[in-house]
């Protein structure tokens, strides 16, 4: 009967210290400083960006509740009273409630245009093969990269051959044009990590592509819809370049414009407290839609990027 003999354990080196796991002592203190060094680097970094960012829309927002004096003697103090007559002047005469309007209307109409448009294409492209689908694909990635600098001078001469410069309908279509290939993108992403077990079962239920495409798997990709649409929504409220070429009347400026007017206008009347009122009520609707929404939005690029 044969015995076997447990291997002798190999000796530590005379003064070096070993953990439980056998690892050296000083390993783990070393990892641990480490690690809370790149931890407090990492988030002083973000204090400092979350300070760059914060204060110059804090300032803005309490510059709009001071008087014209105030805002030239004491730039950096609180306001003596809140001013609130500054937001109804620049609300009322320096028209921003119509540009207010006419940019609901605008990025309404189009965020909605290019949600529907963007998510068929998209879940056409992910689901079905058919000739010409990854060229159709890099297409609509090639718009992505197309500088809108370049496409100005010969969309106004489309727009315009097509009567439908100076329209709001126009400013539409233009804007869901200019917003479809970055949503196709996204959204072509998203519907390829959708299940394709349930759409087959419903096609075994007897439900036809439209109605398996608008109540299974539209309701499925709600959180990339949320996602691609803060994102258009942000881009759109936000353009200048697109309605200064191609909506240039006044009665149908959007905020941007309105804005620019505003601050033009300053030279002559010396608003400055009206101006910085509006730029905040141009920028609190932006402000609001991304803290509504900001959990769909992280699990919409989240569950974009898993498969």
């Amino acid at each position: 009967m044969k015995t076997t003999k447990t291997p002798a354990p190999i000796p530590a080196q005379p003064g070096a210290a070993v953990t439980k796991g056998g690892a050296p002592a000083g390993a783990l203190p070393r990892q641990k400083r480490e690690g809370a060094v790149l931890n407090v680097f990492s988030h002083g970094m973000l204090i400092l960006w979350a300070f760059m960012v914060v204060m110059p829309l804090l300032w803005a927002v309490l510059t709009s509740f001071k008087d014209d004096n105030s805002i030239f003697s004491s730039p950096w103090a609180l306001p003596d009273k809140l001013h609130f007559e500054n937001w109804s002047r620049a609300w009322t005469d320096a028209n921003m409630s119509s540009y207010f309007l006419n940019t609901v209307l605008v990025v309404g109409g189009s965020l909605i245009g290019t949600l529907v448009l963007g998510s068929m294409a998209a879940y056409v492209l992910a689901r079905f093969d058919f000739p010409g689908n990854r060229f159709i694909y890099y297409l609509f990635i090639g718009g992505m990269s197309f500088p809108i600098m370049l496409a100005l001078v010969p969309l106004f001469y489309v727009v315009n051959n097509m009567g439908l410069l100076n329209s709001i309908h126009g400013l539409i279509l233009v804007y869901i044009a200019y917003s479809l290939p970055f949503t196709v993108f996204f959204l072509t992403a998203f519907f390829r990590t959708l299940p394709t077990s349930v759409a087959e079962a419903a096609f075994v239920d007897g439900a036809s592509h439209t109605r398996t495409f608008f109540q299974i798997m539209l309701p499925m990709a709600k959180p990339g819809l949320i996602s691609v649409g803060i994102f258009n929504f942000l881009g759109q409220w936000n353009q200048y370049m697109l309605p200064t070429v191609l909506n240039t009347d006044p009665d149908k400026h959007v905020l941007t414009q309105g804005l620019v007017q505003l601050a033009a206008s300053q030279g002559y009347k010396g608003d400055w407290s009206g101006l910085f009122a509006g730029l905040v009520m141009a920028m609190l609707p932006v402000l609001a839609a991304y803290i509504i929404f900001q959990r769909q939005v992280v699990q919409g690029l989240t569950a974009g990027a898993l498969k």
